[in-house]
């Protein structure tokens, strides 16, 4: 800690510089358990330094992917608990660049809020490096902005932005897709990160009391079900790849099925989904229900249950599933591939 930079003016202003050393001090302690063989730089520097492991690869080709948590801090406000959105900041990132192949190296977040807290800031950072070790990427460097009168006190926003690393002959970029190919679903842990401005509205969470248990999801209750971290699912899929040609992977995210499946179809063909065999969750069914939304509007929405969908050869969707089992993935088949006249990349029937 700097024990010599002190703004007497500067806090007077509302920033306070000696909390933001409090705050590094803090995360340091979990900053440490995200490094990984390529970090070449310590906390506190101008700039993180990563120098990646290059073997076996004959045109390594980077891959970026930044994202924030959205609204879904909303909840976390209420509910006084700051150690689980960074795992969702994460997840945003590192869930898009592995659509590609790419496997994550490094990540950073950036936190800007009304007023430092060093330990809420330090129990955010803790969630990013949960995120990161579930990605086994490294959190090489960020920043907390302290912004009175643009941020309430209270109140913080959460961004982040990863890199990752593909050979170029093995991204997955669905110039392989053909009619028949089989489409898996990776469950999802509950709404994950989007369509929160929907929720909110929904369950009126800013007046409401979402403490008390709800039937409908089992005796958990409302703050607890929608604060649930987005799934990671970078190690089960990079270990599918070392063993399966696959074809197309999509993130479900804003926009749900109907916008985020068709990114990884080409034209000419369409994904035909199967809605009966979709374990949808309690949770999507509860939020239409309560609504009033149309189906068509929750699968165009929220991912419904399924958080990625990975399209592979017919023939070797027991072998793709049977990898994804045995990497923590209850994985199964919503639907094929099939040949399309039109502009229409998705069906769901």
């Amino acid at each position: 800690m700097n024990k010599h930079s002190k703004s007497d003016s500067y806090a007077k202003a509302g920033v306070d510089i000696t909390a933001g050393y409090r705050s590094v001090e803090l995360m340091k302690e979990h900053i440490s358990r995200t490094m990984t063989p390529g970090v070449f730089s310590d906390v506190g520097g101008f700039g993180g330094l990563f120098k990646p492991d290059l073997t076996g690869m004959k045109e390594p080709v980077l891959v970026s992917g930044t994202d924030g948590v959205g609204t879904k801090l909303k909840l976390a406000f209420i509910a006084g608990k700051h150690d689980t959105v960074g795992i969702d900041c994460v997840a945003m990132c590192v869930n898009d660049i592995i659509c590609c192949g790419a496997q994550p190296l490094f990540f950073l977040d950036y936190i800007a809020c009304g007023k430092n807290v060093p330990e809420r800031i330090a129990q955010i950072v803790k969630g990013v490096c949960e995120g990161c070790i579930q990605s086994g990427s490294a959190l090489i460097g960020g920043e907390t902005a302290e912004m009175p009168g643009f941020y309430p006190e209270d109140e913080y926003d959460l961004a982040g932005y990863a890199t990752g690393i593909v050979d170029r002959e093995k991204i997955i970029d669905n110039k392989r897709m053909k009619a028949g190919d089989v489409i898996i679903a990776l469950p999802s842990s509950g709404v994950h990160s989007n369509g929160f401005s929907l929720v909110r509205k929904i369950f009126d969470v800013e007046n409401a009391d979402l403490t008390g248990p709800e039937p409908e999801l089992d005796g958990k209750s409302l703050l607890e079900t929608l604060l649930t971290p987005t799934k990671i699912y970078v190690k089960p899929v990079l270990e599918l790849l070392k063993s399966v040609d696959v074809r197309g992977i999509s993130h479900i995210t804003g926009g749900g099925f109907y916008e985020n499946i068709p990114r990884s179809i080409p034209e000419g063909l369409r994904a035909e989904i199967d809605r009966e065999s979709i374990r949808i969750l309690p949770i999507f069914k509860l939020i239409a229900s309560r609504g009033g939304i149309p189906e068509r509007d929750m699968f165009n929405t929220f991912n419904m249950g399924v958080g990625m969908s990975i399209v592979v050869p017919k023939g070797t969707e027991d072998k793709a599933q049977e990898i994804l089992k045995n990497n923590g993935e209850d994985a199964y088949i919503i639907g094929r591939i099939a040949e399309s006249d039109n502009d229409e990349r998705i069906i769901i029937r």
